[in-house]
């Protein structure tokens, strides 16, 4: 199986030309697509950069005239979570008669679409991707080839992936910097190549609080990776 990150911007998608005109951004939490029908069915959670920007982003995208269908679910602040159901797009179509499939959720922001597809073999994978290149801008981000022992391992190890994950996405903007930055300077390394008052200066704030701010972060991601720990099953 080859399984293919690209970076995609399509010129039919209702989502790509609603986050190119406003501050919101969508990722799906379910998708479906009824080749028959040639439509989309989608649940996605959207975010906006305000209240005013979340209005404006939901009220373009009603409007779309590639829009079937649209349903408000919940909203609470600047995020939603609506169903859509929308014409299928060209690069849609290219894969799915090809051979190829979604194997990860969309992510869209900025007039670009995050997508994950799957192929059964490397020809497939090329003879699509050579299609898509007709009506669509992309850029293959990553291409792998998985192998069936790794793939089994991830599915039998959902929950505690999951844990992970929604450990990195409860960091604050300000943790999540203030790590990342720590470990790309070398402030975990041994010897230590930064430290709290290079990192300080960095962020112009005082070592107190980069320290704060590093200890609630790791504190939250520690805490989560013992508990996935716990759920993880022996390795294939």
């Amino acid at each position: 199986m080859i399984d293919v990150t690209m970076e995609m911007e399509q010129y039919d998608c209702p989502f790509i030309d609603t986050t190119a005109d406003h501050e919101v951004a969508f990722s799906t939490m379910h998708w479906q697509l009824d080749a028959a029908q040639e439509e989309l069915e989608t649940r996605l959670l959207v975010d906006g950069a305000d209240r005013g920007a979340l209005d404006n982003g939901l009220a373009a995208l009603r409007e779309h005239d590639n829009m079937n269908e649209y349903q408000l679910f919940t909203r609470k602040g600047d995020s939603a979570v609506i169903r859509t159901v929308i014409e299928q797009t060209d690069a849609m179509s290219v894969i799915h008669d090809r051979g190829g499939y979604i194997t990860g959720p969309f992510r869209i922001r900025d007039g670009q679409e995050l997508w994950q597809v799957g192929f059964d073999d490397g020809g497939t994978a090329d003879e699509t991707l050579y299609a898509l290149d007709a009506n669509n801008d992309f850029e293959v981000e990553q291409r792998r080839d998985l192998e069936l022992d790794r793939l089994f391992d991830v599915l039998g190890n959902i929950e505690p992936a999951g844990e992970l994950l929604d450990a990195c996405r409860s960091l604050s903007d300000v943790e999540a910097e203030t790590i990342q930055r720590a470990a790309e300077s070398g402030y975990f390394e041994t010897p230590r190549d930064a430290t709290l008052s290079t990192l300080a200066e960095e962020f112009d704030v005082s070592t107190t609080a980069v320290s704060k701010n590093m200890r609630r972060g790791e504190k939250k991601l520690v805490r989560s990776l013992v508990e996935a720990m716990e759920h993880i099953d022996e390795k294939p």
